[in-house]
């Protein structure tokens, strides 16, 4: 007899990030040059100094469990980078290391939602956080943004969101698909609606936060005095660092919700691979001319994108401030046809590209956001050149 999976597993998504990052692989495999601009991830590798710390760990004999929340020099590390970077406190208590800063966001939710507990999350958002709430039994309330307002949510949408069963807003900046980036000015009128609703848990996921062209100093939600001890910062090593492969994220967040994903992670994983806390205590503790280096590669490869974008006729951009997506309107595509196959969705368009270009993207859906499609540029500028021109080439040819 087969057995029956779980009603909550049953509930859930599955990713179309990695859908889409699968069936190029399947492409690639059959001898077909897939140009990859569907996964989130840097193409640069790991700055030697790191690769380094690790190399001495394991020659140090860092092989055995480590503390739940995490050694505690790498959390003394990551509260003197927030005190540093952000002019934020969060004493080493207050931080619980993760696999990955997903780990994290995922350990605060469980943490933190109760059944029937709403979540605001402004969309379009990162695919994963709806699934993590309903896996809380929680309710993603989704708040609708657009391009014309740059893909941010308004304190009056903000306030009009919020009801009794509120429990919590997440917020990302950098944005994940949008690249959008909140102002300081921005996240203050948000504060200015949250300080009337006290019992809101502000979850900002910070993890794009080094990718940043605003060319002024990133904001942190844990840096407003008004939200003092209602803020859980996710962040980690992942993009900044190019160390996606690492698995290492944290939280910072209140004594008390620390405690109790402490607690939590104690039952699920316990504490993360111990070659890898070192790789990442010598990320933040050593030279950031890497981080700076590959933002400003970044952020050459997003002007590339935006002026390439912008020779295609039909696509409506917003320009992204930060992290390596772009987020185009293509609802000028749909209900066109190539051929016996006509484009109805997002999702149509998105395999389109795939099949007949080449190119794997993500289509706008997957982020709550349908009539849009999500490409990385976090690969070379060749092969962004050449991924556009065959974009270009495949939606020319729909009638």
């Amino acid at each position: 007899m087969q057995q029956t999976v779980s009603k909550r597993v049953n509930a859930l998504a599955a990713s179309q990030t990695l859908a889409m990052s699968q069936k190029s692989s399947e492409l690639r495999s059959q001898g077909i040059d897939v140009i990859n601009l569907s996964v989130g991830e840097p193409d640069f590798n790991t700055p030697e100094h790191i690769k380094r710390a690790a190399v001495k760990a394991i020659e140090d004999n860092f092989s055995f469990y480590t503390p739940v929340p995490g050694y505690l020099s790498l959390r003394k590390a990551v509260s003197e980078k927030l005190r540093r970077e952000n002019g934020v406190d969060f004493a080493p208590e207050q931080i619980v290391v993760g696999c990955g800063a997903k780990h994290a966001l995922s350990n605060v939710i469980m943490a933190t939602v109760n059944p029937g507990d709403e979540v605001l999350i402004p969309v379009p958002a990162w695919v994963s956080y709806m699934e993590m709430v309903k896996l809380a039994e929680g309710v993603p309330v989704t708040v609708s943004t657009g391009l014309e307002q740059d893909f941010k949510i308004t304190p009056a949408q903000l306030r009009e969101a919020i009801t009794p069963r509120t429990r919590a807003l997440l917020l990302c900046s950098p944005s994940n698909p949008t690249g959008s980036v909140y102002s300081r000015e921005e996240l203050k009128a948000l504060v200015d609606v949250l300080v009337d609703f006290p019992d809101v848990l502000v979850i900002s996921d910070e993890i794009y936060e080094h990718i940043n062209y605003t060319g002024v100093p990133y904001t942190s939600m844990a840096s407003f005095p008004e939200l003092e001890g209602r803020v859980a910062v996710i962040n980690g090593v992942s993009k900044a660092y190019a160390m996606t492969g690492w698995r290492i994220g944290y939280c910072a967040l209140p004594l008390h919700l620390a405690k109790a994903v402490t607690k939590l992670q104690g039952q699920m994983t316990s504490g993360v691979s111990s070659i890898a806390q070192k790789a990442a205590e010598a990320a933040y503790t050593g030279s950031q001319e890497c981080v700076e280096e590959m933002r400003q590669a970044f952020e050459r490869r997003r002007n590339l994108v935006v002026e390439l974008a912008g020779k295609i006729p039909g696509l409506r951009i917003s320009e992204p401030q930060g992290a390596f997506y772009l987020f185009p309107d293509v609802t000028h595509y749909l209900g066109k046809r190539f051929g016996e196959k006509t484009i109805a969705t997002d999702s149509d368009l998105a395999l389109y590209l795939l099949e007949e270009a080449h190119v794997a993207t993500v289509a706008g859906s997957a982020f709550c956001a349908p009539g849009y499609i999500r490409l990385s540029y976090a690969t070379s500028d060749d092969r962004l050149r050449e991924a556009f021109a065959r974009i270009a080439t495949a939606l020319a040819a729909l009638k």
